[in-house]
């Protein structure tokens, strides 16, 4: 098989990643600080990732793009254009958890590393914010692979009370630093600097685009976990 060429776009929260790999090396990133802005730079980025790489883009193989859960907005923004561009370019649309691949690329984290060499039961726990004290959450071991579901945890003391009985348990991502007060517990680690990234998509992407794990253009749908919520700005006294 071809090394596939593949562009990467993960929106998912207030990070702005593009990020495009041949087979399973990274070729160039394009990333943004916490600003909102996608809907201004994601265009832009995806034209500097090809642009570094001297790859146009009708030499792409695949979209692959992260489908939440996450921001209603980042995450709308992201898909319809990922979308927009393999229907235009007629190649794959792929799509990965956006916690799933915070998982993977997490474990060549230095921090997490020596957790990993320290506690042979640490779980992996990667967190975007939800809002007020929710988080978006999942559990995984360190090699990558799911141990529950994906949901929507209001963060109380007791919230993984059960879980960090039996196991050592790293907190990552921009919904962790909040929790990092209300988990007082001493199998609780929290590990900052780890954010949803389009280079940790490499490997799965590449893996999905292997095994044909192929979205239908036309009607794939972000993974939003909870309904969009709008709400009126308040008024200033």
């Amino acid at each position: 098989m071809a090394e596939p060429l593949i562009l990467h776009i993960e929106t998912a929260t207030d990070i702005c990643s593009v990020s495009l790999s041949e087979n399973d090396q990274l070729l160039s990133l394009a990333e943004s600080g916490p600003e909102r802005s996608h809907a201004t730079l994601l265009s832009t980025y995806i034209r500097r990732v090809c642009d570094e790489s001297g790859k146009e883009f009708k030499q792409l193989d695949a979209i692959s793009v992260s489908k939440g859960p996450g921001s209603y907005t980042g995450l709308r923004i992201g898909v319809s254009t990922a979308k927009g561009l393999a229907y235009a370019l007629e190649i794959p649309l792929l799509a990965t958890g956006t916690l799933d691949h915070m998982a993977y690329g997490a474990r060549n984290h230095p921090g997490i590393r020596r957790l990993m060499d320290e506690y042979t039961d640490l779980l992996l726990c990667p967190m975007i914010d939800a809002r007020r004290m929710e988080v978006y959450s999942a559990l995984y071991t360190p090699d990558g692979s799911m141990t529950g579901k994906v949901s929507a945890v209001i963060v109380e003391r007791d919230s993984y009370s059960q879980t960090l009985e039996k196991y050592h348990v790293c907190f990552f991502g921009n919904g962790a630093e909040k929790c990092r007060n209300v988990l007082d517990h001493p199998h609780a680690h929290f590990m900052d600097g780890i954010h949803p990234s389009a280079a940790h998509m490499v490997i799965p992407g590449l893996n999905r685009y292997r095994e044909r794990q192929f979205e239908d253009v036309a009607y794939f749908e972000p993974y939003y976990l909870k309904e969009f919520v709008a709400t009126r700005p308040r008024k200033k006294i």
